[in-house]
């Protein structure tokens, strides 16, 4: 687990510098320099290039990481390298051709309830596809088991530039119509930065013999393709749905309430980006021991870090949205719904990890398939009925079935399971301090309540952590920081 905490560390501070950043420009700047309909467009606009990545990367990322440490000489793995950077292409040439040819009728099929929408069909098929060759060459830097530059650039890089465009937006330096033209450049540069990184690192040499398991490859590409859209309709398609069926603006309030909420994925989007290749590394070499083992810890730790955001956001919410325009106070539940969600997902360790790199995935993908279709119809169902609490009710039950199929399945057919005493030790604690810090006021200015309650419960957390041992990962690194 040594190279594990190493890069989870860094990648965890560079996560949550992205964060911090990202919690300025949603929570601050977005809500102030510009309207809400317009921010509501950018959530939509975003969304619906995230939803369409997934098809656009053509599963590459997933299968780099599974199959490149399989080759064992040099023809086998540039071969398999030039198929990874040629396969993207088999989706991204037809679909801009069909935006090209069919902008009106797209556009019209976007803009149905907000008009706004129509004019900015191209801005969400280049950063679609910006996101997808961003998230190969991604791929291409963790199978050298480097995952640190590329992580800042996916959470810091387009957070900072969006920093600076917004700023640049309210002093009238540029028009919104810039600021938006000037986003889809943002991510397309990321995307050229970040594959002269990966190049760096292992230099591709075009070798079109592809692998002998190239049909197998091929095989799994496309079913990932599928369960990347499934993951992604879980997490995106409530705010592509909020604007087929309301006010744009309230995208904007439903995007605050999400940025909140995925504060607490912060350590596992961190963990995932080194634990991802190491599971596959462990499947290939079958050392169940192992396996279990990383699951076991990974979702220990998740779990302790998960919990106690979880924790600080609900208590410090009220406080929060005090900060916040009023108009952006509807959305409490949102980011308790939602919060719960990412609470199961990181107790769930590296489970991901282990279906997406096992010969099971393909149930996986089914699984998930049926999933992001009951996601949907919760969407249509309840949206209309509820409005914004109806499409965070739809997530997390959705997400809460899928996660609940993925842990039996895991425990099925591997016979791991990531929950131990420990997990309900950490259970009790969160429930201890979680009330205490309840029932116990703080009246004073927001800002200074959120200060004052949140570093107290964190001393408290973290002693007792200390003082009884509950994770050795996790009590050596306070130790070792202790020392610093």
């Amino acid at each position: 687990m040594g190279i594990v905490f190493k890069q989870t560390a860094s990648n965890t501070l560079i996560t949550y510098l992205g964060f911090g950043i990202g919690a300025i420009n949603t929570l601050f700047l977005y809500t102030r320099f510009l309207t809400e309909e317009y921010f509501g467009l950018v959530g939509v606009i975003l969304s619906t290039s995230t939803i369409l990545m997934p098809i656009l990367a053509f599963g590459v990322p997933n299968t780099m990481v599974k199959y490149y440490s399989s080759f064992r000489n040099t023809e086998d793995t540039e071969g398999f390298l030039t198929l990874m950077l040629l396969l993207p292409l088999l989706f991204i040439i037809p679909i801009s051709a069909i935006a090209y040819f069919t902008y009106d009728v797209v556009g019209s099929l976007l803009s149905n309830k907000n008009a706004i929408v129509k004019d900015y069909v191209w801005h969400i098929v280049l950063i679609g596809l910006a996101m997808a060759y961003f998230e190969v060459f991604y791929a291409w830097a963790k199978v050298q088991m480097k995952s640190v530059f590329g992580n800042f650039m996916k959470e810091v890089f387009v957070r900072l530039g969006v920093t600076v465009l917004l700023i640049i937006l309210y002093l009238d330096f540029i028009t919104v119509t810039t600021f938006l033209k000037a986003l889809v450049a943002l991510y397309l540069l990321r995307t050229i930065i970040m594959k002269l990184y990966a190049y760096s690192l292992k230099r591709p040499r075009l070798h079109f013999k592809f692998p002998k398991n190239t049909s197998t490859i091929l095989k799994y590409s496309f079913l990932i393709i599928i369960g990347g859209s499934t993951a992604v309709v879980l997490l995106e398609i409530d705010r592509f749905m909020i604007n087929q069926f309301i006010k744009i603006e309230n995208v904007a309030y439903y995007s605050v309430a999400i940025f909140i909420a995925t504060v607490i994925s912060v350590p596992a989007r961190a963990m995932h980006q080194i634990t991802y290749p190491l599971t596959a590394q462990i499947l290939n070499e079958k050392d169940m021991h192992a396996l279990k083992q990383l699951y076991q810890k990974s979702s220990l730790t998740l779990f302790l870090m998960s919990g106690l955001i979880f924790t600080l956001i609900v208590l410090n919410l009220n406080d929060l949205y005090a900060l916040l325009p009023e108009t952006y106070s509807g959305g409490l539940i949102v980011v308790v719904l939602i919060g719960l969600a990412k609470v199961f997902d990181a107790l769930l360790g590296n489970n991901n990890s282990i279906l997406y790199n096992s010969d099971h995935y393909r149930w996986v993908l089914l699984m998930g398939v049926f999933l992001a279709l009951l996601t949907i119809g919760l969407n249509l169902w309840l949206i209309p009925v509820y409005g914004l609490n109806g499409a965070a009710l739809a997530t997390f039950l959705a997400i809460g079935i899928y996660n609940m199929a993925k842990f039996f399945y895991v425990r099925s057919k591997f016979g791991i399971q990531p929950l131990t005493l420990a997990t309900f030790k950490v259970v009790c604690l969160l429930l201890l301090v979680g009330i205490l810090f309840y029932i116990v006021p703080f009246t004073f200015h927001p800002v200074l309540n959120i200060l004052l309650k949140s570093t107290a419960l964190v001393i408290i957390y973290f002693w007792v952590l200390l003082r009884f041992n509950i994770s050795d990962d996790v009590h050596r690194m306070l130790l070792k920081f202790l020392k610093r």
